[in-house]
């Protein structure tokens, strides 16, 4: 699908799995997850009453991947009855020393600091503002271990 949206992100990659976030305030979510993970948006679907109800949003991230997002209590649907919070997002990156500095300058928590594991992986773990776990890390699965390099 080759729409406008996909034009701008002509530098990222596209993902397979979109991991979905429950929000109270989707609009500061999605500044927070742009200025602290660089994070970029794609679509938004808000209200035509209330702007600040985004029934529909996604975001993508340069090193690979994206997430969805939308506003609790938006409709009593099992999707609208979420409580936001509750989600842990793991992201393989190549840069946890400088993402781990953009995050803790943007706000984020520090729920675990960086640090190399005895398995190799460096890595750390912080909370966004409506508490949602946001671990990076170079440890990429153990399918990753076993693969040819690219090329």
């Amino acid at each position: 699908m080759n729409s406008p949206h996909n034009a701008r992100m002509k530098n990222y990659q596209l993902p397979t799995i979109w991991p979905h976030l429950a929000c109270k305030d989707v609009p500061a979510m999605m500044q927070f997850l742009e200025s602290a993970f660089g994070f970029k948006e794609t679509v938004r679907s808000a209200s035509e009453d209330d702007p600040s109800t985004v029934h529909h949003a996604e975001m993508l991230w340069s090193q690979g991947g994206g997430i969805m997002l939308s506003t609790v209590g938006k409709d009593d649907t099992v999707f609208g009855r979420r409580e936001p919070g509750r989600t842990l997002v793991y992201l393989v990156c190549s840069n946890p020393d400088e993402l781990f500095e953009q995050a803790t300058a943007a706000g984020a928590e520090v729920v675990q600091g960086l640090n190399t594991e005895d398995y190799g992986s460096r890595g750390f773990t912080v909370a966004d503002r409506e508490g949602n776990l946001w671990s990076f890390g170079t440890y990429a699965g153990e399918a990753a271990q076993d693969a040819p390099p690219a090329g």
